[in-house]
């Protein structure tokens, strides 16, 4: 039980940690030259790239297990369990110009649980990119490059709908 504590003070910060690593790793990636390991000779971003990559693996798996608990992975995963409801009338509240709200199991939680699957995604593909035999890590670096491109474009959208989230509190 001394543990739980420390998992709630851990628990708030975890999306703040995960967009911060995250931005720093996407904005540092043109200067990264890694092809199948990391040469002894790396310079200061690849070898953050690595490390601070590992770090974040290890926070977004702790994210999502975050998201996932206590049942609210019913709501960034309603699909999981064929409940279409609400995504249903959000698209067709859009169909009509009507903008969807945040929270539920609508498209916007929808979005966001397909976050969290790209950021395991890049996490995982990483990981495995890291411990990788020089043979295959060409492979699990391309799948890490498409995973990231994937998450970079949902960390755009993201940023939109957070915006569309704070229209709720002005609305």
């Amino acid at each position: 039980m001394a543990l739980l504590p420390i998992w709630r003070s851990i628990e708030t910060k975890l999306h703040a940690a995960v967009l911060v690593m995250s931005l720093l790793l996407v904005c540092s990636s043109p200067w990264i030259f890694i092809a199948k390991q990391l040469s002894p000779k790396a310079g200061f971003w690849d070898v953050f790239h690595v490390y601070g990559g590992l770090f974040t693996a290890v926070i977004g798996l702790l994210f999502a297990i975050k998201v996932c608990t206590k049942g609210q992975w019913r709501l960034f995963f309603p699909w999981l369990v064929a409940d279409f409801s609400q995504l249903k009338a959000d698209i067709f509240g859009m169909v009509k110009g009507r903008l969807p709200l945040s929270g539920g199991k609508g498209l916007l939680s929808v979005i966001e649980g397909g976050g969290v699957i790209l950021l395991l995604l890049v996490a995982i593909s990483g990981v495995l990119w890291y411990l990788a035999d020089p043979s295959d890590a060409l492979m699990w670096r391309s799948y890490h490059k498409v995973f990231a491109q994937g998450f970079i474009g949902f960390i755009v959208i993201h940023l939109l709908l957070a915006l569309l989230h704070i229209r709720d509190f002005f609305g």
